[in-house]
């Protein structure tokens, strides 16, 4: 994955976190979930701006929270 697509990611994760209030930073291997700064809310959010993002479909795979659990989850998913 490419660092402009990484840096799009982060992107689109400090404004799910910032909409929460959640100022602080992360890094790209720290939990959101799990760890709770990111809820089920935040998840369905997430997914809607990466498909858009990155002009993919996350809902024709086997889909799991834990793909979208950390930055490198999501290069992951998205490359």
């Amino acid at each position: 994955m490419s660092s402009l697509q990484r840096d799009r990611l982060r992107a689109i994760i400090s404004g799910l976190l910032a909409e929460r209030g959640d100022i602080r930073s992360f890094t790209d291997t720290e939990s959101l979930f799990l760890s709770g700064r990111l809820d089920s809310m935040a998840a369905t959010n997430l997914i809607m701006a990466i498909e858009a993002e990155f002009e993919i479909e996350v809902g024709g795979i086997d889909f799991d929270v834990s793909m979208l659990d950390s930055v490198e989850e999501m290069c992951t998913l998205v490359s």
